[in-house]
């Protein structure tokens, strides 16, 4: 199956998405952990999952498919605006035999690894990204989701600050300019 998927992923049909349990360079795919099977056409996706009249007819994809529409496009965007041909994508699971913590996306910038959530609709809890951050070194993560662009100076449950920036998922194809803006700012 392993090389079935890998001969996909040369056609460039689909991207073989792993994941990682570290929260600091150097960030290597765990090749043994079950990689996210990410089709490189939305078109694909929609017709295999049997959404493509829902796609259609609705005004919120937040809506279709339990928000995964929204996850598979903010994916395709990262993938788009990745000039960096070493870098792979990956998302975090955390390093624990009974755990379920994981953060969706790895943004890798200027080395190193900022998690991305994506959340349909408006909220939507960050416990995984909040296990995250606890480990990390990093100071800024980010929320992709429907509501309002917005920072908040958050604490994990330690006291270790950071920043949240919550973005519209049209932002998605701007991660660069955002980390950029907000990485050395000030936290409390």
């Amino acid at each position: 199956m392993g090389e079935a998927l890998r001969t996909l992923e040369k056609t460039k049909l689909i991207y073989l998405i792993y994941p990682t349990t570290q929260t600091a360079l150097p960030y290597q795919p765990d090749i043994k952990k079950s990689p996210r099977l990410h089709l490189l056409d939305t078109g694909l996706v929609n017709y295999f999952a049997g959404v493509q009249k829902e796609v259609f007819s609705s005004h919120d994809l937040t809506d279709v498919y339990q928000g995964r529409i929204s996850e598979h496009i903010v994916g395709q965007e990262i993938l788009a605006n990745n000039t960096n041909l070493l870098h792979t994508l990956l998302f975090w699971v955390r390093d624990k035999v009974d755990a379920s913590a994981e953060v969706d996306y790895l943004y890798v910038k200027d080395g190193i690894a900022i998690p991305v959530e994506v959340k349909s609709g408006k909220v939507g809890k960050l416990k995984s990204l909040f296990q995250f951050m606890e480990t990390s070194n990093v100071n800024i993560a980010i929320r992709l989701y429907a509501g309002k662009f917005q920072t908040d100076q958050l604490r994990t449950t330690s006291g270790k600050p950071f920043i949240l920036l919550n973005l519209p998922y049209y932002l998605a194809g701007n991660l660069d300019k955002y980390i950029e803006k907000y990485k050395y700012s000030h936290i409390y």
